[in-house]
């Protein structure tokens, strides 16, 4: 199973001329659209943007890589998993890489997380195991993990409401007086919600620290963006009374840029921002989905050519950032991964049928009660059917 799409599979030709390390003036990218924020070319070009820059190392930048290559590796063996029948869905984030370990990576360790369910690679970012994400698809827990833990919440299958539990954290955090910041994700299908526009309007009145990151994968489901709205989704901000910014979703220096910034301008009480990471899901909604009913081939082959982990190869490999050594190695340590999460799925334990009655009340309930040892009957009915 390879760890990446056919075009960033595709061996990058070595360009005849070093891209410089003074990198070039930036260019309007899309000139037919509104100007978004790009660091990085498709063609592996480096080049610098008037509001927003970033100095990595070569072992940052290898990082991301690396964090681009393994979330990747990790969504393939899930989308594997669930069509053999050991998931029984999975929200694929293939195309989305850049997107979510830029920003992911521009986080502080005191920082809030509020993710949707596709925000696999946030959650790579802020230390959750792989295998935690898991277990609610295989229908064996209802979220693996303590979000207190990594700061990074369960996921969010009620689509747009995280946006305002994102912002009623931030309102907190301000009133705490600390410093850190809260980020929402949520996609293009979402900001047409209620809950997204009320989120909006809390925060910017009440100044909250939080970024509002809207992944616009240009579907939600089977319906264009340009159905969902008449202007480009950043610039709905404005009627809030804060800032919006579209960014090269597939750029990954440029997602980490745009992103860091928003942060600190929360940090330092200036409110709300909304970034829009302009991006495109290559695969399916989510595996009960066929996308092939309502887009051409075309328009994705036109979006491979943009792949996120191919451009930053070829610029690692133009400046001599990596070497073929270290591919291969990421390669070894790509399929390590899926063998890992591929056992530990088909390890996990059933759950315990009666755990859900547990919780459900702090001091317990006699309607509560009185429903278990109806289920505990039924349970019991059918191993005396199979005497």
């Amino acid at each position: 199973m390879t760890v990446e799409s056919t075009a960033a599979a595709r061996k990058p030709r070595r360009s005849s001329k070093r891209t410089s390390a003074a990198k070039t003036p930036a260019k309007t990218p899309q000139s037919s659209g509104p100007e978004l924020v790009q660091l990085l070319t498709p063609e592996g070009e480096r080049i610098e943007h008037p509001d927003y820059s970033i100095d990595l190392t070569a072992e940052e930048l290898r990082g991301l890589y690396r964090d681009m290559v393994l979330t990747r590796r990790f969504d393939a063996e899930a989308t594997a998993l669930q069509r053999q029948g050991e998931l029984g869905l999975w929200a694929s984030l293939l195309g989305q890489e850049a997107a979510q370990i830029g920003s992911g990576r521009a986080l502080r360790d005191d920082d809030y997380v509020f993710p949707t369910y596709r925000e696999h690679g946030v959650a790579w970012c802020r230390g959750v195991d792989p295998t935690n994400l898991l277990g609610m698809f295989r229908g064996v827990n209802h979220g693996g993990w303590d979000p207190n833990t990594n700061n990074f919440h369960l996921y969010t299958i009620v689509i747009g409401s995280q946006t305002l539990h994102a912002t009623g954290y931030a309102m907190g955090v301000a009133k705490d007086g600390a410093d850190s910041a809260v980020i929402a994700y949520f996609g293009d299908g979402a900001s047409s919600q209620g809950d997204v526009a009320e989120a909006f309007t809390f925060s910017a009145v009440y100044n909250a620290p939080v970024v509002f990151f809207c992944q616009n994968n240009q579907w939600a489901i089977s319906e264009p963006t340009e159905k969902q709205t008449r202007v480009p989704l950043y610039q709905r901000a404005q009627g809030f009374g804060f800032p919006g910014v579209r960014v090269d979703g597939n750029d990954v220096l440029a997602c980490l840029a745009v992103t860091r910034s928003a942060l600190e301008r929360a940090r330092r009480g200036e409110g709300p921002t909304l970034v829009e990471a302009f991006t495109y899901r290559m695969g399916a909604h989510t595996t009960s989905d066929d996308p092939t009913k309502y887009r051409a081939d075309e328009e994705r082959a036109s979006w491979e050519a943009k792949d996120p982990i191919l451009r930053l190869r070829t610029y690692l490999e133009n400046e001599g950032v990596a070497d073929e050594a270290y591919f291969t190695a990421l390669d070894e340590e790509s399929e390590t991964l899926g063998k890992r999460v591929r056992e530990a799925v088909r390890s996990m334990p059933q759950p315990d049928r009666m755990a859900i009655f547990e919780h459900a009340y702090a001091d317990g309930s006699a309607l509560v009660d009185e429903e278990r040892a109806q289920f505990a009957a039924y349970q019991a009915s059918f191993a005396e059917e199979g005497k």
